[in-house]
């Protein structure tokens, strides 16, 4: 299984309100998408942070490239920062580990 974890910060309250304009979208396409397993999300230090695992890393790479989360990524710059870190697991980490692997393996964008 393939686990996704991302956190974005807003740059500003503009940047907040396209935030959730294509965040709301996307995260209701993840949840529907073929091949995922579980998709949460959790605000933690003023980051917005998604949760996902996927039967595999091709499965999620079909839904962020063939979905309305490719629009946002479009718009990515323009929103926030942050950062996604991905790997193959056998488990679903808890909301405790998958925030300390983001921020042992961040890299801002």
């Amino acid at each position: 299984m393939y686990i996704s974890i991302t956190g974005l910060k807003t740059l500003n309250f503009l940047s907040e309100v396209k935030f959730w304009w294509y965040a709301i979208p996307s995260f209701r396409a993840a949840q529907k998408a073929n091949g995922n397993i579980f998709c949460e999300t959790k605000i933690v230090e003023n980051y917005k942070h998604t949760l996902t695992a996927w039967k595999s890393k091709n499965d999620m790479l079909e839904y962020i490239h063939n979905s309305v989360h490719a629009k946002a990524m479009i718009n990515f710059r323009t929103i926030a920062t942050g950062s996604t870190f991905g790997f193959e697991s056998e488990k679903i980490p808890s909301w405790d580990e998958a925030i300390n692997l983001w921020k042992k393996n961040y890299k801002e964008y």
